[in-house]
């Protein structure tokens, strides 16, 4: 079994920055990648940033400039620092690590951005 455990979402007003964290636990024996998505009310998930064990980063078009992708590979841990946020960042964001060619998912972490 893999868990992965988001955390650093909140209520933040727009302009404003939020980092979240993902750290995955359990029988992981080879990342391919690990990645960050989101979920708004009433929309489709969709993928806001991804990176692979060697450290290739993937952005959404309206993500590139703002939003930045990390990982601690030590730590089994996946990063988002989210800068100049806009109230349609507000969304569940979920952690995606990707592993001997099975997918598994965090629970989500609420991003709210309003005034």
């Amino acid at each position: 079994q893999v868990q992965l455990v988001e955390s650093g979402g909140g209520l933040v007003q727009p302009g404003g920055s939020l980092k979240l964290s993902c750290v995955a636990s359990g029988n992981i024996f080879s990342i391919y990648a690990m990645g960050w998505y989101r979920q708004a009310p009433g929309k489709q998930r969709e993928l806001v940033a991804d990176i692979t064990s060697g450290g290739r980063t993937n952005y959404a078009d309206s993500m590139k400039g703002r939003f930045t992708i990390s990982r601690d590979i030590a730590k089994n841990a996946v990063y988002l620092q989210t800068n100049s946020l806009k109230p349609e960042d507000t969304a569940v964001y979920y952690c995606k690590l990707v592993s001997n060619a099975r997918a598994y998912w965090g629970q989500g972490t609420q991003v709210t951005v309003s005034s």
